[in-house]
């Protein structure tokens, strides 16, 4: 009896839902800045996106609460801050040391299954990965990138595409795509993707066409590089027009609410794991049924409230103790502050937290004594920082690049105009006629810091076991010798109060 009434239900809210309640798609995509023409890129040309902007809404102040993949899906798929729940820790809670939920927070996917929404996660066509490659056999049914922080069930997803849902039941899709990580690292991999994006696109970018920011040196090895991660958001675009046309072909499209970002900035030395621009800015475009077409929001907002947004547009009650905010509700009033929280990425330990206003950025390093450009295994596996670990050796460096990757120390707090500072270059905190506007984004910090319990640094049992569990998962012993290193490191710096 209780099976046929679970049976009836599911058939209630199935139908329901069909009824009422839009398809979700959501394109999530790795390490990738506002690189697409409809944000002002000319180097190359998106033309996906850019009609998913002319037939939606696009957001100019879109920002990640955290720089790094793990902490910002988890803030992502619980519409919560990452630093509030436990999950602010790149790569944490997976080994001996767990992390559970609090109270009454959920992960999405399981909002929307148990609405009677089809739950699935994947690339979003059956002949192509999370690359953009051909599916291969280990590849054809797997299920996309989750990488989430805290003890999670597998069940919330029902599948890798929403191909196998019942007939007429809407779903909740995530597309997960590799994006800038499609690039590589090394010259070798640089290569290697120059092959996928002649077959794909018929040609490459031009590295000297490439505009840097001004803190990089236009060396050749950084321009390629550049040029590389431009290919990576062509691909990534050309990926988008695909699954978007595959929504046509179905005739889904004009009942599905399609909702593209990134989940941070570009991995780069002042972009991925930082809280400047370069790191935080994401690009964020919204097109569905009751959105205006063609509309540019320039107020900001947070990543964390896509949550929100995607549930109330499927009619499912926001859950009071969400923080993210529906800015698609009538009565929403725009945020006058945001916030970003940088916290241990690997054995690298650090805590930086960030204010956004209208008119400003605000940072506050909480390690002011260490350096930008710490020790990282992750990092400094890099071509691009290897490069530029040599240049400083070398002397071959600007000032300004000198000033803001390698200076031995930080300022303890930061503060840069918007509109007149697009690269967050001068720092404004030790001006005296800012200093009002500095002492009040610094109370705002601490206001916040306090309202959303802001759960701080680890514990050094805490981070013993956390780095010791991902030296176990690493197979290069030149890895692990290295991040071995760099944990006696951190923990040395810790003993002194550095």
């Amino acid at each position: 009896m209780r099976k046929f009434q679970a049976l009836l239900l599911s058939i209630f809210l199935t139908n329901m839902a069909s009824a009422e309640r839009p398809n979700i798609l959501w394109f999530v995509v790795d390490d990738m800045s506002a690189n697409f023409s409809c944000y002002g890129e000319t180097t190359i040309q998106t033309p996906h996106v850019d009609r998913l902007a002319r037939e939606g809404v696009k957001f100019t102040r879109a920002y990640a609460t955290s720089p790094v993949c793990s902490s910002f899906r988890s803030a992502m798929i619980t519409g919560m801050y990452q630093t509030s729940i436990g999950s602010h820790h790149h790569r944490s809670g997976r080994g001996e040391h767990r992390i559970t939920l609090p109270d009454g927070v959920q992960p999405v996917p399981k909002l929307f299954q148990d609405a009677g929404y089809y739950t699935c996660i994947g690339s979003g066509l059956a002949d192509r990965d999370y690359r953009s490659q051909p599916t291969r056999t280990r590849t054809q049914n797997r299920l996309g990138k989750t990488d989430y922080n805290f003890d999670w069930d597998k069940s919330i997803y029902d599948s890798h595409d929403w191909s196998g849902r019942q007939p007429e039941q809407p779903f909740f899709m995530q597309v997960q795509l590799q994006g800038g990580k499609l690039r590589g690292a090394s010259a070798t991999q640089y290569e290697n993707f120059n092959q996928q994006v002649k077959a794909a696109l018929g040609n490459v970018t031009d590295p000297s066409n490439v505009t840097l920011p001004p803190y990089y040196p236009r060396d050749s090895i950084l321009l390629k590089d550049w040029s590389t991660y431009l290919d990576s958001v062509r691909i990534t675009d050309h990926h988008v027009g695909l699954v978007m046309q595959r929504l046509r072909d179905e005739k889904l499209i004009d009942n599905t609410l399609v909702v593209f970002l990134t989940d941070h900035g570009i991995s780069h030395a002042r972009g991925k794991q930082f809280l400047y621009d370069e790191g935080t800015h994401i690009p964020l475009v919204i097109r569905g049924p009751g959105i205006n077409r063609g509309a540019t929001r320039t107020d900001l907002v947070e990543h964390i409230d896509l949550a929100a947004v995607s549930l109330a547009a499927a009619n499912i009650a926001i859950p009071k103790t969400m923080q993210g905010k529906n800015f698609l509700a009538a009565n929403f009033q725009p945020k006058q502050a945001i916030f970003a929280a940088r916290d241990r990425c690997g054995e690298a330990v650090d805590h930086i937290r960030s204010v956004r206003s209208e008119r400003y950025l605000y940072i506050k390093n909480f390690f002011p004594q260490r350096p930008h450009l710490m020790p990282s295994t992750y990092k400094d596996g890099k071509l691009i920082i290897q490069r530029l670990r040599e240049l400083h050796a070398n002397q071959k460096l600007s000032p300004l690049s000198e000033n803001l990757l390698f200076a031995p120390t930080r300022a303890a707090e930061e503060l840069y105009l918007y509109g007149q500072d697009r690269w967050q270059t001068t720092n404004l905190a030790d001006d005296p006629q800012y200093a009002q506007d500095l002492a009040k984004h610094r109370q705002r910090l601490i206001q916040w810091s306090e309202e959303t319990n802001d759960l701080g640094p680890e514990t050094p049992e805490v981070y013993t076991l956390e780095t010791e569990d991902q030296m176990k998962a690493t197979k290069s012993k030149t890895s692990r010798e290295s991040y071995r290193a760099n944990t006696e490191l951190y923990k040395r710096w810790a003993r002194e109060g550095k």
